[in-house]
């Protein structure tokens, strides 16, 4: 039947309108900023940098490797590599950005520097409410802004969180456990190698017949 679809859109809204008034499950819309619809889990805005850790300049993840400011599409991404190194989670020397500004004027929220990053470094946050009056200068976040805590992914995507702290955990494990083993394999060598040194060879006393 001709227009079957739009009667049956209509009559979708119409118990929608009507329902709204005695249930309030029909109703459709809410008193923002009031009230509130939860963000799912899954949505994206725009990226932020994960830190460990009660400090953000010496918890962030990011080690400057700059591929994400390479993939970017829109290349809105800017990193200054530090000259210097700091150690990461697992106690490799990594450099870090002295510089992470991204220009969310720009930024088309792809999600491309999420998917690139090999250290768990860089999320989409869910927060939609920044506009400000300062069309340039407001829109371009530093690392400062960028940073927020590993409780605070957590808090927004619990499920992907939890599988890169699992992930990271067992990294941890496992350099821990080469380590050890790299340890106890010295420590071994050291203790054999006197044992195994040859014996002085004794001189002859001087004036003997």
């Amino acid at each position: 039947m001709l227009g079957e679809g739009i009667l049956k859109g209509l009559a979708e809204t119409a118990k929608n309108f009507f329902g709204s008034y005695v249930s309030k499950e029909r109703l459709t819309t809410v008193q923002y900023p009031e009230e509130r619809i939860p963000t799912v889990e899954n949505a994206r805005v725009f990226p932020f940098l994960v830190y460990d850790g009660p400090d953000w300049e010496a918890g962030l993840r990011c080690v400057s490797c700059q591929i994400c400011e390479k993939e970017c599409p829109p290349k809105c991404i800017f990193i200054e590599k530090s000259k210097d190194k700091k150690p990461d989670f697992v106690g490799k020397m990594q450099f870090y950005p002295v510089r992470f500004d991204i220009d969310t004027s720009v930024c088309m929220s792809c999600q491309i520097c999420v998917e690139v990053c090999p250290f768990d470094a860089i999320r989409m946050n869910t927060g939609f409410e920044l506009a400000t009056g300062d069309r340039f200068g407001g829109l371009l976040l530093d690392r400062k802004h960028l940073a927020h805590s590993n409780e605070y992914y957590h808090s927004i995507h619990p499920t992907e969180a939890a599988e890169v702290d699992a992930r990271r955990a067992e990294e941890k494990a496992a350099a821990e456990a080469k380590a050890k083993a790299a340890a106890e394999a010295a420590a071994a060598k050291a203790a054999a190698a006197p044992a195994a040194a040859p014996a002085p060879t004794k001189q002859p006393a001087e004036g003997g017949s």
